[in-house]
C-alpha cells in the first residue's frame, strides 16, 4: 500500500515538474513578446539615429546620444501638454471614481427596488450609442466646446468599470457588515464611506488605473472638442510634433543637401521612439505601486460563496 502511494506521489511530482517547465517556457516567451518592444524603443531612443536606421540596434544601444530627447525638449509646448494631461488625469479620474462608486453601490444593494431597471438601462448604453455627431451636438449645446470640461465630462462613467465595482461590492462585502453598521446607528452614506470603501481598496485601485490610463492616453476627445492649443493634452502635442517633423522634411528638403535631408529623416525615426517613452514613462512609474491590488482586483467576481 505504501509502495503504491509513493508511486502515485512520484507520478504527481513528475507531472508537476513537466507542467512547471512548460509553464516557465511559455511565460518566458510571453515576457519576450511584451517586454522586448518596450526595451527596443528605450534603447533606440538613446541610440544614434544612423545606427537605428541601419537596423544595428537590437538588444543594446549603439553610440548613445540624447539628440532625440534634446529635439523633443526644444518643443516648449510639451510642458503645457504635461500640465494639461496631469490636470485632466487627476480631476477626471477623481470625478470618474466618485460617480462610479455612486452608481455601483446602489446597484449592488439587493434591497434597492429599481436596481434591475437601472442596470438594464446602463447596460443598454454599452451596446448602443448615438454616435459621434449626436455626442458632439450634446457637448456643443452644453457649452463645453473648447473648455477643459470637454475632456472630463463626456464619458464620465464607464459602464464596464461600474459593473466591475458593483460585482465587488455585491460579492465581496458581506451583508452582515451592513446589518452591524445599521445597529450601531450608521446610515447608508456612513456605511459606504467608513466600511465599504476601506474594504474595497483592490477594486478602487484597479478601476482608478483604468480611468487614469484612459485620461492619460486620450487625444481623440481633444481632436474633436478642443481648438485652443493651450488646452491640448500631452498626446496631442506629441502628435503635432511628429507631424511637424514630417512637414519640415518635406518643406525644406529642396533647400537642403541630400545628406542633411537623410540625417533629418533618420532623426525623425528616432524621435518617434523618444515620444513613446516620454508618453508611457509616467504610467510605468505609477503601476508598480498598485500592482499588489491589481491581481486581486481583476479577479473580482471569479469566486462565489
Amino acid at each position: 500500500m505504501q509502495k503504491q502511494i509513493r508511486e502515485i506521489r512520484q507520478k504527481r511530482l513528475s507531472t508537476d515538474r513537466i507542467f512547471d517547465i512548460v509553464n516557465l517556457f511559455l511565460m518566458m516567451i510571453l515576457l519576450a513578446v511584451f517586454v522586448w518592444p518596450l526595451w527596443f524603443m528605450l534603447i533606440a531612443s538613446f541610440s544614434d539615429p544612423i545606427e537605428v536606421w541601419a537596423g544595428n540596434v537590437l538588444l543594446l544601444p549603439r553610440k548613445i546620444t540624447p539628440v532625440a530627447y534634446e529635439r523633443l525638449l526644444q518643443y516648449k509646448m510639451i510642458w503645457a501638454g504635461y500640465a494639461n494631461t496631469l490636470f485632466y488625469t487627476a480631476v477626471g479620474t477623481a470625478l470618474n471614481m466618485v460617480l462610479t462608486v455612486c452608481c455601483a453601490y446602489p446597484l449592488s444593494r439587493r434591497d434597492f427596488m429599481a436596481r434591475k431597471l437601472l442596470l438594464g438601462l446602463f447596460m443598454f448604453t454599452m451596446y448602443f450609442s448615438g454616435g459621434l455627431i449626436p455626442a458632439y451636438i450634446v457637448v456643443r449645446k452644453l457649452g463645453l466646446i473648447d473648455s477643459r470640461l470637454a475632456m472630463i465630462l463626456p464619458g464620465a462613467v464607464s459602464v464596464y468599470n461600474m459593473l466591475v465595482m458593483r460585482s465587488f461590492f455585491q460579492n465581496s462585502i458581506p451583508d452582515e457588515l451592513r446589518e452591524a453598521a445599521t445597529l450601531d446607528g450608521a446610515n447608508s452614506a456612513q456605511y459606504l464611506v467608513r466600511v465599504v470603501l476601506p474594504l474595497s481598496k483592490a477594486v478602487l485601485a484597479v478601476v482608478g488605473l483604468y480611468y487614469g490610463v484612459a485620461h492619460w492616453n486620450d487625444f481623440y476627445n481633444a481632436l474633436i472638442y478642443l481648438y485652443d492649443e493651450k488646452l491640448f493634452p500631452l498626446q496631442s502635442f506629441l502628435r503635432n510634433l511628429l507631424m511637424s517633423s514630417k512637414l519640415t522634411v518635406g518643406s525644406v528638403g529642396e533647400s537642403m543637401s541630400p545628406a542633411e535631408v537623410e540625417a533629418l529623416t533618420k532623426l525623425e525615426q528616432t524621435l518617434k521612439y523618444s515620444v513613446i517613452i516620454v508618453s508611457v514613462l509616467p504610467v510605468l512609474c505609477v503601476y508598480p505601486f498598485i500592482q499588489k491590488f491589481f491581481v486581486k482586483g481583476v479577479m473580482v467576481g471569479s469566486v462565489k460563496g
